[in-house]
């Protein structure tokens, strides 16, 4: 008989203590991480539609928030590690709100068109040093508030905080700018990282760790590589998706470009609900083999889609099978370095993110410009599937503590 069966009142307690640590970082992340999400599809009709700049320079507009990212996670990680994640949340979200200030300015400003994307650049660029420290000092701080041995839970939960973000910001951005235009779109991203910012305040902060700087960026990365690798082949869909999904509707003149991105974000959010114990029970080679796999067929029926419907379903398989590969290879990630340098570990881990989403925007915009914007879904399935063969290279050393 298990534990859990033996003594269910520890269970319950347990359940309420995870709960108690992780919801009030899940609001966090999930208010602050709707700057990013909310203004993802706006941002490609804007600089596409109401800038004229080609597809290419969509790419490169959603791409450098997160090469700025990669730019700033070991850092951001090392602050949490000397000065504590809460440090790092209380920087990070209100350089997200002023992103949104450098939105208001491209649209207000009194400059030519290659000035307001200019200044759009540098909201992006300030997004994502934002992004950078409050993502990274918030998976800290829920690993220190409740155990490093629940780490698949920590990230399960504040994964789908961000993907929540996205499933539902995405809609919710397209609809503002639909009603108010890219201001509002603006506005909304003033608003959702202060209003997290308010409640970050009134958490108790957890200890630094004290790892200070130990360990170079290089170091921590030849312990992350692999794990960190697959993550980055597997978020290729979700950037050919959050970049390319409502151009290539409106290609096509489908409508429900909105509701193909809910799809995505229910599916991931759903699967995290049900599934948030699966890495750290069964490892996370196992379970992102699975999910690899469910990816890539989402991907390819996104891509050969006829109509909207099947590349509704396409998106909704796509976030199930995104959906438990970023706990499952974070689990394998951590479990690689001592927990002194976790901070690192996490930042930099989550930087293999970023460089999928930095580097797939202005890629695929380039063969999107040529050969339609379906082809960034045939590029994320042969993505997917790259990612499921170097599952085999992946594995779970002992730490030397």
């Amino acid at each position: 008989m298990s534990d859990v069966a033996r003594h269910p009142s520890s269970a319950i307690s347990a359940a309420r203590t995870e709960f108690a640590g992780l919801a009030p970082l899940f609001l966090v992340i999930f208010l602050g991480f709707l700057s990013v999400g909310a203004p993802l599809p706006a941002l490609s009709l804007y600089v596409h539609d109401s800038l004229g700049f080609s597809p290419s320079v969509v790419g490169w507009v959603i791409g450098i928030q997160s090469l700025a990212t990669v730019l700033t996670r070991h850092r951001a990680g090392a602050l949490c590690d000397r000065r504590g994640p809460r440090r790092a949340v209380l920087l990070g979200l209100p350089l997200a709100a002023l992103s949104g200030m450098f939105y208001l300015a491209s649209v207000w400003a009194p400059l030519n068109l290659e000035g307001r994307l200019g200044v759009l650049l540098i909201g992006r660029v300030t997004l994502g040093l934002g992004e950078s420290l409050f993502i990274t000092g918030a998976m800290s701080w829920g690993i220190a508030r409740i155990g490093a041995a629940r780490t698949g839970k920590v990230m399960s939960w504040q994964g789908m905080a961000i993907y929540a973000a996205i499933g539902l910001g995405a809609p919710l951005g397209l609809a503002v700018q639909g009603a108010c235009g890219f201001v509002g779109v603006a506005i909304l991203t003033i608003a959702t990282p202060l209003l997290a910012g308010a409640i970050a305040l009134r958490l108790p902060a957890a200890p630094a760790s004290g790892g200070g700087d130990r360990t170079p960026f290089y170091r921590v990365l030849g312990l992350i590589w692999r794990p960190g690798l697959v993550l980055t082949l597997a978020t290729v869909p979700f950037a050919a998706m959050a970049t390319f999904l409502a151009l290539d509707y409106a290609a096509r003149d489908w409508s429900g470009a909105g509701l193909a991105l809910t799809g995505f974000g229910a599916g991931y959010i759903l699967v995290r609900l049900v599934g948030s114990h699966l890495p750290d029970r069964f490892g996370g080679a196992k379970v992102a083999g699975a999910s690899l796999a469910i990816e890539a067929l989402g991907q390819l029926l996104l891509w050969s889609a006829p109509g909207p419907d099947l590349a509704f379903i396409g998106a909704t398989l796509t976030g199930v099978g995104f959906s438990l590969v970023f706990p499952a290879m974070g689990v394998e990630a951590t479990r690689r370095v001592p927990p002194e340098q976790r901070g690192r570990a996490v930042g930099n881990f989550i930087a293999f993110f970023d460089v999928a989403i930095g580097l797939t925007g202005p890629a695929v915009g380039i063969v999107a410009g040529r050969f339609g914007y379906a082809f960034a879904f045939l590029i994320g399935a042969g993505a997917t599937l790259i990612a499921l063969a170097l599952l085999t290279g992946v594995r779970r050393p002992n730490v030397t503590r």
